[in-house]
This record gives structure tokens, C-alpha cells and sequence, in this order.
């Protein structure tokens, strides 16, 4: 049995309007579109990606920011202080006799008797020992005898000598002999003169068997005793004596301050023995040359001493005003830095950046110290700068009750 091909089939699963329907989903996952969902996905990525890095980034700049605010120092800045204008400085002064002599002995012998101890004010020419010398005397008295001795031989030879003169006149005698007996006269005498000056000699040596006072002043010390075996010399001195009634103030002044010096300018003089009392000296010389070593200039103060209140060997506070001849500042000491380099101060400048000047200070009382050169009007000091400090480092100034801030505020 032939079958003929049924021209229209019937519907089977892959026909019908379901089939026509799926076809839409099938073309949603086309390759075109799968391509754009990839960029689409892949630019997320990209952008959550570079948010990433930019807020990395970000985080690294600020904490270099904040390492480097760190990193700068806190300081505490004021200005320099003005100093008066008339410069004000003490230095320590020696005091000494205005004349000061060791009294040696002349003559050897021994200690009869001393009159004064020390303490004794005494005048010039006042006796102060006496020394028994009896050798020496023994040796005056010889003395004087070879001189009568020379006196008679010298007589006998100008008396022969003239009767000789005489009589060659008349060439009774030879001329020789006369000659002879001449010359025999003026020996003596020489001889004569020659006694004389040893007797004076002696004589001179005997008269310091007594001991005075060379001037007017004050026993200060006595090293002799009565029976005391004295040799003559300066190997042991029997007293020694100073003149106190002016005293001389010795000090060193620095060179800033020497071209106000004057000859006759009245100087304030204070002593810790007598406090709230003020002496006044007189500069009445310099030493016209600085010490080559502490770069200062010695000078001589003369004080009136006719009370008796000061001593010599005692320490004075030597007072100066001089005029100040350029502008100075006070800053506190513990705004000094010291260096090889040579005494500094730090200031503050363009705001945050630190500057080192080097200066020379004058007066110093603890405390506080007087710029004399190196600062200028205006200048912010660093009141007490770290010790690390250097030139041009970046700080952060710390305002007096404050936290710390910009220093350009200032």
C-alpha cells in the first residue's frame, strides 16, 4: 500500500505558536550584547579601582603633611627686649694698698727689740726694731783707726814732698827723689780717701741697725721676734707694712666697652661686707693695651680709704655706666646657644624658618643677658631653642598659652 506524503504535516514539538514565542529570548544573549555587559562590568571595576588609588594617594599626601608638621620643632618665640641706653655692667675688682712693702734687714746681727705688731698704723720714720750688730761695730771701729793711720802717713808724705819741692829749687837734692816723694803724697792720700769711704761704708751699715717705717701706713704683718738671729737681704723679711689710706681697685674691662673709658670719671665701688653701701672711685689710669689672652684692659681705680672701712685683698663690685654706643637687647639665657661656631641666638624668620645670628652679650646676671651686637629691632627670639637646631630648619611656634601654630601668625 502506497502512502503518499502528507503535504501538511501535523504540528509537532518543534512547530506552533509556542516556538514562535522563544525565538525574542534566544536573540537577548546575543553576542553584542554579551560585549557591552563585559565593558559595562569592566568599567566598574576601573572606576572603584582608580577610587581606590586617588583615596590611597590622598591618604599618603596628608600623612606626609602630617609627618612633616611633626617633624618641625615647637618653639616658643618673643621679641627682643630693648636695653637702656646707657650701657650698665659690673665687673669684680681687686683691691690692694696703694703702696705695699716687704722691710728686709740690712745688717746681720740679732733682735734686740720690736715696737710695733701688726695692726699698728704707724708714720714715716717711726722705729719699728732694733739689731744689735757687734761684729759690725768692731768693724767701725777698725775702720776709723786704718783711717787715722792713712791721715798720719799722708801727712809725712806732703811734708817730705814740700820740703823736697823746696830744696830742688836750689839743686840741693836730685829731682828723682823729689819726684819720688810726690808722688809718695798723693798715694797717701788716695789712701786717705780710700779709708774714708770704707768707714762710711760701715757707718752706713751700722745705721741700719735700726728699722723705720719707709711710710705711712699699717703693720700688716711681723715675722721677727726679740733674740731672732737677722742676716742681711731678702731672705726673710722682718715686717711688711701697706699704705691704706687710698686703696687702688684693679679690674679687667672687655674691649666693647673700652672706648668709654675716661681718665677722672667717678665709678661706683660695692663691697658684701657692707651691703646697700656704695664707695666712689676714681679711674685715674689704664693700662693703654689689651691682654692678648682675655682680650680686656686692666685699669686702676682709686678709692678714698681715710675711714679705715676697706681692706686690702678684698673683692669689690666695680659699676660701670658707660653710654650704650649701639642698640642692645635683653633676651633670656637660656636662649643662648653654644657652638663652635661662637655664641648664637635662633630667630624666627618668613614665618616658620629658623635663623641662627651670632652675637656678643655684655652684662649677664643669671637670668638674663645683654645683646650688645647681632640683633636687630623686631627680631622673634627663640626663647630656649633645641639643641638640634640648625640654620633654615622649618618650626612650628608655639603661642604662651596656646597650642602650637603657624609661626607666620605672628
Amino acid at each position: 500500500m502506497n502512502h503518499q506524503p502528507n503535504p501538511h504535516p501535523a504540528p509537532g514539538p518543534q512547530s506552533g505558536p509556542e516556538n514562535h514565542e522563544a525565538a525574542p529570548e534566544l536573540d537577548s544573549f546575543s553576542p553584542r550584547k554579551a560585549l557591552i555587559g563585559a565593558g559595562l562590568v569592566l568599567l566598574v571595576f576601573v572606576v572603584l579601582a582608580a577610587t581606590g588609588i586617588l583615596s590611597r594617594v590622598h591618604a599618603g599626601s596628608a600623612l606626609k603633611a602630617q609627618t612633616h608638621d611633626l617633624a618641625a620643632p615647637a618653639v616658643a618665640v618673643a621679641p627682643a627686649r630693648p636695653g637702656a641706653p646707657v650701657d650698665s655692667f659690673v665687673l669684680p675688682g681687686n683691691v690692694t694698698a696703694f703702696t705695699d712693702s716687704p722691710i728686709y734687714a740690712r745688717t746681720d746681727g740679732y733682735l734686740v727689740r720690736w715696737y710695733y705688731d701688726i695692726g699698728a698704723h704707724v708714720k714715716k720714720g717711726a722705729l719699728l726694731a732694733v739689731i744689735d750688730t757687734p761684729e759690725l761695730d768692731r768693724q767701725v771701729m777698725q775702720a776709723e783707726s786704718d783711717l787715722a793711720t792713712a791721715r798720719a802717713n799722708a801727712n809725712i808724705a806732703r811734708i817730705q814732698a814740700d820740703r823736697y819741692s823746696g830744696l830742688v829749687k836750689s839743686d840741693a837734692v836730685a829731682q828723682q827723689d823729689t819726684d819720688t816723694y810726690v808722688n809718695q803724697a798723693a798715694a797717701t792720700q788716695a789712701a786717705v780717701q780710700s779709708a774714708q769711704a770704707n768707714l762710711q761704708r760701715l757707718k752706713e751699715l751700722q745705721s741700719f741697725e735700726k728699722v723705720y717705717a719707709p711710710f705711712d701706713g699699717v703693720v700688716t704683718a711681723r715675722a721677727i721676734d726679740t733674740g731672732q738671729l737677722i742676716s742681711q737681704g731678702n731672705s726673710a723679711e722682718l715686717f711688711h707694712m701697706q699704705a691704706i689710706s687710698t686703696l687702688r681697685v684693679y679690674t679687667d674691662v672687655p674691649q666693647i666697652y673700652t672706648p668709654s673709658l675716661r681718665r677722672g670719671m667717678k665709678i661706683d665701688l660695692t663691697f658684701p661686707e657692707y651691703p646697700g653701701k656704695t664707695f666712689v672711685g676714681t679711674l685715674v689710669r689704664t693700662a693703654d693695651a689689651m691682654d692678648p689672652s682675655s682680650r680686656t684692659l686692666l685699669t686702676e681705680i682709686d678709692v678714698d680709704n681715710r675711714s679705715g672701712l676697706l681692706m686690702p685683698g678684698a673683692l669689690a663690685q666695680v659699676h660701670f655706666k658707660t653710654p650704650a654706643t649701639n642698640p642692645t637687647f635683653i633676651v633670656p639665657t637660656a636662649a643662648l646657644i653654644f657652638r663652635r661656631e661662637g655664641l648664637q641666638v635662633s630667630t624666627v624668620v618668613h614665618g616658620d624658618t629658623a635663623h641662627l645670628i651670632r652675637v656678643t652679650i655684655g652684662e649677664d646676671d643669671g637670668a638674663t643677658v645683654q645683646i650688645v651686637t647681632g640683633l636687630n629691632p623686631g627680631d622673634q627670639v627663640i626663647q630656649d631653642p633645641p639643641d638640634s637646631l640648625i640654620e633654615g630648619e622649618k618650626v612650628t611656634v608655639v603661642h604662651p598659652g596656646g597650642a602650637a601654630a603657624s609661626a607666620g601668625g605672628l
